[in-house]
This record gives C-alpha cells, structure tokens and sequence, in this order.
C-alpha cells in the first residue's frame, strides 16, 4: 500500500470523529452582552458604567411602578405594583398579594402553594403554566393564568372589590334662572321672574345623603318654596340593593309610583354586568311663541326652561328617583298655555331565568299637597325570572283604608314580541264613603319587527271596574278642607301606543304616539294623537310633526292641533359641522302660521360655547319676532343668557348651573355633577383639560369635576396633554375609576411642575457620574428617576429652583451621591435649563 493511500484511510476516522462530534454535541448559546467599556471611548474620564439593570431582555430598575393590570387580555385594575428583579434574569417580577389576585377573579384557595393568605408577594410559579410580563413601555401588567384557575364571570363582570365608594364630600348641585319682560305697548306688561333648583348633598363611606328643594319668585314678588325630597341612602354589595331611608318614590313596576317618607329596600340592577341586564324619558313639544316649559311629575315641578318657537325637546331632566306621567306646562308669551301628558312607561318587568327583583317599603304616603294625611302604608313586589322565557310578578299594598294585591306574568314570545298581563284586586273608603271594591287588568306588550322596521316601543290598555282604586285616589281624599271635584274621578280606561317605522332604504322614519283616558264618575275624557316623519340626506336633517290634544268634559271640548315642518343644514363657517343653520314652519288650529330662520352653532377650545339666533315671523297679528342665546360650559360652572322680543313685549333671560364639592384637599366648582361623578386632582397643574368632556379643565389648584359617571361601570378620566403647560409633565395621563351610586371618586395624577433641565453630572474625582445611574429627588423613588446618559448628562423635569437630588448606580451601597442645585434665573431658549453640577 503506498504511502498517499495510507494517509487518505488514517484520515477519514478523523473526518468521522468530527462530524460526529458536531452532530451529537449539545447546542450551545452565549447570552447576549453589551461591553460598558465602548461607552467610554472618547470620554476615558468616564467609569464604572452600570448597565446591569439592563443587561437582561425585560430589564428595568426594581421598583414601584403605576401600571395598568391585564389579566388574559382583559384590563382588570389599575394601580401601583412594587416589581423586584428575578433571580434567574426574566425582568422585573410584580408582587401581588392573595387578596389581591382573588379580586381578580382566580381561585387562589386551589393553589396553597402561592403563599399565605396574608402574603403581600405570592409566587406565581405555584400555579402551572401562570406568568407574568412587564410591558414596559406601555406601562402594563400582563398575567397570564389557564382559564381553569379563574372564576368563570359573565361578560362585562367588575369585582365588587374594585368598587370605590368614593372620598368624603359636602356637594351642592344648582340651577338659577330668571327672566325680565319688558312692555313694548300697551299690550304687553313687566315682569320679572326667578328659580332656584338646590340639590345639595354629602357623602360618607357608602352613604349618600340628599335633598332636592326649588324656590321660584313670581312678578308679584311671592316666593315659594318647595322640597322634593330628603334621604339618606347606601348600596348593601351582599343584596346587590340599595336602602334608601327618607323620602322615596316606591319602584313602579308592579304598582303605580307611590311617593312615601320611611324606608326602603329594593334591588339595584346596575350591579349586575350589562350581560346580565334586563330613565328620565325624553319630552318632546311645540311652542308657538318665545315661551316657558314646566314640567311636573307626581305633583313635582322638576324641571324648567325658556324655549323659542317651534318644535322642542328636553332630554336632560335631572331623575328624581321615580316614575309617572310627566304634565307639561308650555306657557306661552300671550299668557295662554298648553298642556301635555307625556307616558312614562316601559316593559321592564321581564327578568332573567332565576333573577329576582324585589323591593320593600314601610313608612308614611307622602302627598305632594301638605293638606292630606300622612297614612301608615307598607309595599312589597317581587319579580322572578322563571323558565320557558316567563317571569312571574306581584305585590301588595297595606294602607290603614286601602288594601290590594297585584300578580302577573310576563312572557318573550320571540318573534311575537313581548307582552304582559296583570290583575290588581283592591279595597278601599274614600273620605264620606263606602268601602269599594275592585279588579283593575293591565296588558303591555312591546315588539319590534327588525324585517319591516317597526317597533312597538309600548303599547297598553287598562281598564278598571267602577269599584277599583288606586292608593293614591283613595289616600288623597284624606285630608282637610273641602275636596275637589276631581278627587272622586276614577280611571276607566286608559290605551296608549308608541310606536315607529323605519322606511325603505335612506327613506326615513314615521313615529305615532297615542294615549286615550276616560273616568268613572265623571264626564271627563282626554286624548292625544302625535304622528312625525324625519329624515336626512348628506347632513342636512329635515321633518314633519303632527300633534292634537283634546280635553273633553260633558259637551265642553278643548282642542289644539298643530303641524311643523323643521329643516336643519350644517355650514362650514369655521370647522366642518360647527353651525347650523335651520327653519321653522309652524301651522295652528284656526289657520295662524308662524316662520322662522335661525342660525346656530359652537366655538371656542372644545366648543364650550354654544350660540344661537332666530327670527321669526307669524300671521294673524303675531308680527315679527326673534331670539339670541349663548351658553357657555367652563371650569366653574355653565352660564346661559338669552334675549327675545315679539310685538308686544321684549325679555331677557338668565342662568347659571354649576356645583360646588367641599372635600380633604379644599372646595372645587364645577359643572352640574349628576349622579355619580369624579374628582381629578393633579395639584399645581392648572388649565388641564378632560377628553371628551366639554369645558372641563382643572382650576388654578389643579382640580376638576368630571361629571355624568356610570355607576358600577369602569371609566377612565383621560387627560389631553396637548393642554399640559411648557412646565408641567405627568408619569400617566389616564386613571380608571368604578364608581359606586353616589359616588365622588378620586382620580390622582402625579404631576411634576417645575422647570426642566439638561445637567450634566460629575463625581467629586472629575469624572462623569456612570451611564444608567438613577437621579431622583430625595424624596421620590429610585424607580421613578431619570437615568443618566453619556457623559453624565442627564434630563429632569418638575425641578424647583433649588433643590437636592440623590444619584444611584451599581448596588446602591457604594453607588451613591447628592446633588445640592441652583437653577439660574435667567430664562433660557427652548425652555431647557442647561447647568453643570457636581456630585458629592
């Protein structure tokens, strides 16, 4: 064998081995490694450079972080979590205590494993295949935790844990009006007029206590007072109820609304999740002249306002707790009137399969004439949810001369829509009379036909024997002095209807209203008939309305009749759809027509400022008349003013509505505040605004009111940081609040004011303080800090003008000095203070 062939066969084991070696050996990583030293070239002054917090993917410096908390993809809290460094390089762990997790929804008591039932740091570990991540850029929390762990919850589902029952407040709710007329002939008169609408309020843990008075002042000089109603009232989370001691309304469901002063326990269906979920209603009329719009329920004048000619609507009644009818009073300029019946009713009594919806009430009939007798009464209803898409319902009432009992049932019939009946037996003795006996039947039915566009938002019929009474009919008899005619009327018969139809395709909608009323024991009849179409076509919205009311009483007959065609298209005077232009067609009974062209529109930051102007036309001697009138929404409150003028006279009217909030941290005023609102504080940081909120901005402390929350409802009080001065600057620009019924909630936001700076850091040996360096005030936390750049340069914000800062690098044992600062007071370019410092 030669020698080349020897060589070529001790080779190929070799080969073998080699190829060997790298198939079976094992793969081998190195992690990925950064070397703090090229961050020295050019600066060799500059060392002990500390990139070990950032060494690791997901690394950041231990600390406590405000984050917002995922929980499998859905946000479940915001708030801020202490994060420590993980022992094997994964970032930065949360500590989240067992408490905390089962608000979360995950069964921690499967899993003994995590930690005690007092740990503030549980290990995730124990539960298998959980974890967690640090978005840090986005400053979130995501938890990732197999479905089996959790609670299963129905959609929409806040714990009751993270319900906030809000911080300690005195809160006052107004509206002031008033209106001045002046005489332009001998046709006309002066006058002036004034209302004051007072809701104030305080607030405590979970109670809420409130009273709602008005005072109004006529032209006479008269004043007169009246209160609504006083209560104290708390959620009870447990019974997902609400119990109300004071002066209520009884719920209406079952019964008619019945205004009482005692007590009440009745359920809160905002507890429950939309999912599992089954109003003040919308009025809508027409004036004929500059006129004045009352509206009473249950006795009550809730509402008040100055509307100008032609068709109307008012969808901003503050609720009063109740339900029944709403009577509108349209006092026109030439002293006549006009009166409406508008149909507070619903289908609410159906209920989910195994929901129970109750209440119970004890206490005194509270009548809104002073004069009746305060009579002992007590109320219970219940309304269950059975099977087969049914939902058994019934009550009784107990008066010391009235009795009756209530049972019904309502049924979803699909796609025969839904509808219910009922029976009420009741015993009663008007004052002077017998005892009588009764049976009232009630059916409702609702359905809305998706093929042909229809929808049956209500329709009812009652009738009642001729023995039958209601609590009130028989209750307000009992009184002194001489009784009214009306109070031994008793309802016979009562329909109503109200219903719409979508049209074909881009051909609009009809809407028909209908309500027909007659009595026992009287003459007396009354019938409404309202029939719309509206439309639009490329903005411009254009409709038809039709409405006659009749009152009859023997062969007397009181009859209106009125037609208005209504034209609204949008200009592009300043910004797309910011003012409108609009007319007005107005025909009455006997022929009288009256026109108008109005102008409309919004301006300023956030369109805070609402306008409008009119000039109108009538025939039949009305002559020509017009209207102006702004309103303006702001930090401290709304004010409106408007001025009107028609042949005979000329008048100016006024308001301001607002809300005053007395709470820890000083008194804040702001727009009405509803039901349930929230208190942002951001201290020092004036004129910030609130998105989506019109007007709203923080006062010259830094405080605002935001209005109109949802109660049980997550809502996050966002900042627009376009409105944040030069000087100002905050970690996070969005806070979730979940209100409880009443609630004041708290939104906080850390905001550093101050000036900003770019200052460039060195050791007392001459030598730049390291790169990754933490500087921080000394009474902030590390975590929260600036890091130092190259050549220790490092930007802060929020500074004053002389302070101490703390610099920390390395294990922070012997990384670690201060920094005494001086800030000069020459203003310089860019807003930017660029200063060097020495680190001691």
């Amino acid at each position: 064998m030669s020698t080349e062939t020897d060589r070529r066969y001790r080779q190929v084991p070799l080969a073998g081995l080699i190829v060997l070696q790298l198939v079976l050996q094992p793969t081998a990583q190195s992690r990925d490694y950064f070397n703090p030293a090229l961050l020295t070239i050019g600066t060799p002054q500059q060392d002990g450079v500390d990139l070990s917090a950032f060494e690791n993917a997901g690394g950041q410096i231990p600390g406590v972080y405000r984050v917002d908390i995922f929980l499998n993809q859905q946000m479940v809290a915001t708030r801020s979590v202490t994060f420590h460094a993980d022992p094997k390089g994964d970032g930065l762990q949360p500590c989240l205590s067992m408490a905390e997790l089962g608000d979360y929804g995950v069964q921690v008591s499967r899993f003994p494993t995590l930690g005690a039932a007092d740990s503030t740091c549980v290990d995730l570990t124990a539960i298998p295949q959980a974890s967690s991540r640090l978005q840090f850029n986005q400053q979130r929390l995501l938890l990732s935790i197999p479905q089996a762990a959790i609670k299963q919850q129905p959609r929409g589902y806040v714990s009751p844990a993270q319900w906030d029952e809000g911080v300690p407040a005195l809160l006052l709710n107004y509206s002031l009006s008033g209106a001045n007329t002046y005489a332009r002939n001998e046709s006309g008169s002066n006058g002036n007029n004034q209302y004051a609408n007072l809701r104030p309020g305080a607030n405590l843990g979970p109670w809420r206590l409130r009273n709602y008075t008005t005072w109004g002042r006529d032209s006479d000089g008269q004043d007169k007072w009246n209160t609504v109603y006083t209560y104290a009232q708390r959620n009870l989370i447990g019974l997902q109820s609400q119990m109300t001691l004071g002066d209520s309304n009884a719920p209406s469901e079952v019964f008619d609304a019945v205004p009482f002063r005692g007590g009440q326990l009745a359920s809160d269906d905002d507890m429950l999740p939309d999912s599992l979920r089954g109003y003040a209603p919308i009025v809508r009329g027409i004036a004929r002249t500059n006129a004045q719009v009352v509206v009473r329920q249950n006795g009550y004048e809730i509402y008040r306002t100055y509307v100008a000619p032609g068709a109307f609507v008012i969808d901003d009644m503050y609720p009063t707790g109740g339900s029944g009818d709403l009577h509108v009073t349209i006092k026109e300029a030439d002293g006549s009137e006009q009166q409406l019946v508008v149909p507070f009713a619903s289908l609410p009594v159906l209920q989910r399969e195994g929901r129970l919806k109750y209440s119970l009430t004890a206490g005194q009939y509270r009548s809104y004439d002073h004069s009746v007798d305060k009579s002992a009464l007590m109320q219970g209803t219940a309304i269950y949810g059975l099977p087969w898409n049914s939902t058994l319902y019934g009550g009784v009432q107990m008066a010391q001369r009235y009795q009756s009992a209530a049972l019904g049932v309502g049924n979803n019939l699909g796609d025969w829509g839904a509808f219910s009946v009922d029976v009420t037996q009741s015993r009663g003795q008007q004052k002077g009379l017998d005892r009588q006996t009764g049976q009232s039947w009630r059916m409702r039915y609702s359905k809305n036909m998706v093929q042909t566009g229809t929808n049956f938002a209500i329709a009812g019929y009652r009738y009642s024997t001729a023995g039958f009474y209601a609590l009130s009919e028989v209750l307000d008899t009992w009184r002194s002095g001489e009784m009214a005619y009306w109070a031994y009327e008793r309802r016979r018969n009562r329909a109503e209807l109200s219903m719409s139809q979508q049209l074909w395709q881009d051909g609009g909608s009809l809407s028909l209203s209908a309500i027909r009323e007659d009595y026992w024991n009287s003459d007396r009849s009354m019938a409404s008939l309202g029939l719309g179409y509206s439309n639009s076509w490329q903005g411009i919205s254009y409709g038809v309305n039709w409405s006659y009311n009749r009152n009859s009483f023997g062969p007397q007959r009181s009859n209106d009749q009125q037609i208005v065609f209504n034209l609204n298209m949008p200009l592009n005077l300043w910004d797309n759809n910011s003012s409108w232009v609009n007319y007005n067609l107005n025909n009455t009974k006997g022929g009288a027509t009256s026109q108008s062209l109005g102008l409309s529109g919004m301006a300023l930051r956030d369109n805070s400022l609402s306008w409008a102007a009119q000039q109108n036309y009538g025939s039949r001697g009305q002559g020509y008349g017009g209207n102006l009138n702004l309103d303006y929404k702001g930090t401290y409150g709304e004010l409106s003013s408007g001025y009107g003028y028609d042949r005979n006279s000329q008048r100016l009217n006024y308001g301001l509505q607002g809300s005053v909030v007395a709470h820890a941290s000083g008194v804040t005023l702001g727009q009405p505040l509803g039901e349930t609102a929230a208190l942002v504080a951001m201290p020092g940081a004036a004129g910030v605004s609130v998105n989506n909120q019109t007007g709203v901005r923080t006062d010259w402390r830094g405080y605002a009111l935001v209005p109109y929350l949802t109660p049980y409802r997550s809502t996050d009080v966002t900042l627009a940081t376009e409105t944040l001065s030069a000087d100002t600057d905050v970690a996070q620009t969005s806070h979730r609040v979940v209100p409880t019924r009443g609630a004041l909630v708290r939104a906080t936001f850390s905001a550093k004011v101050g000036a900003r700076a770019l200052m460039t850091l060195t050791q007392g040996n001459g030598k730049p303080v390291p790169f990754g360096a933490t500087v921080s005030e000394a009474d902030q936390n590390a975590a929260q800090g600036s890091i130092v750049g190259d050549a220790g340069q490092v930007y802060l914000s929020g500074l004053a003008e002389q302070g101490k800062l703390r610099v920390l690098w390395g294990n922070g044992n012997t990384g670690q000095c201060w920094v005494n600062y001086q800030l000069p007071t020459t203003p310089q370019p860019g807003g930017v203070v660029q200063i060097n410092e020495v680190c001691r």
